[in-house]
This record gives structure tokens, sequence and C-alpha cells, in this order.
């Protein structure tokens, strides 16, 4: 079984542009917001994951965009984990429109697990687990 989670957000108007669609930019910190919660679903959190001397930084980042997602839309943040080796996760994320369920962007991050030096390093047993 894939790990993976639903979350809502709602576009806020300081994240459009002049004709009030969705910065580009922004669906990076959607996906964000989308891996902190799946993180979370999982009984961890990058907080925890961090005071225990890890760190996940993003290696590689990918952006689908599909349909618009303009000031006041309701998105749902669709976010899958997959552990690809045992130093790097790969979470794939697809975003839809409540309101008529179009998918506005997919995409994927890449994440390789450092510890406190910045060297790379295995991620804990527990976290590999979950995402096997």
């Amino acid at each position: 079984v894939v790990p993976t989670s639903t979350t809502n957000i709602r576009v806020r108007y300081a994240e459009t542009d002049q004709m009030q669609v969705a910065y580009h930019a922004h669906y990076f910190t959607w996906f964000e917001v989308g891996r902190c919660e799946l993180l979370r679903s999982l009984g961890q959190s990058y907080r925890t994951l961090e005071e225990s001397g890890y760190k996940l930084p993003v290696i590689e980042a990918h952006c689908e965009y599909y349909a618009p997602a303009r000031y006041d839309d309701q998105l749902e943040i669709r976010t899958k984990a997959r552990l690809i080796s045992p130093v790097r996760v790969r979470f794939e994320y697809e975003v839809k429109r409540h309101t008529d369920r179009c998918v506005a962007a997919s995409g994927l991050t890449v994440h390789a697990a450092i510890n406190s030096v910045g060297r790379a390093a295995r991620l804990p047993f527990e976290i590999r687990q979950l995402l096997a």
C-alpha cells in the first residue's frame, strides 16, 4: 500500500497574478503542504525528523499544469510517497479543483536524506518502513 494523504487548501489572493490565476511557483509550496501533512498522517513530522538529525532537501522537482487555479478556489492536494532507495524518497502530487474535480496540476519531488553535517544518510528505519 502506497502511503497517501489528501489536504485541502484555498487559493489566497496573494498567490494570484493580475488575472486572479494562481502563480505557477505556488504549486511547489502547496506540494510542501501536502508532503508535510502526509508525514504527519503517518505519525512523523519534519520537525521530529530534523530533531533526530535528518533533513530531506529537494534534489528534483517537476510540475505539469493542466488548468488554472484561481483566487478563492478550493483545492485538494493528493500526495503519495514512495521510497526509491534507503536515502531517497519520491513524493507525487495531484492538485484538483473542488468545484469540477478538474486536475489543475500534477508533479513530483525527490528528496535525499542527509544527516546533521550534510552528508547522505539512510533514512531512519521507522520512516523507511512507513514508506516501503
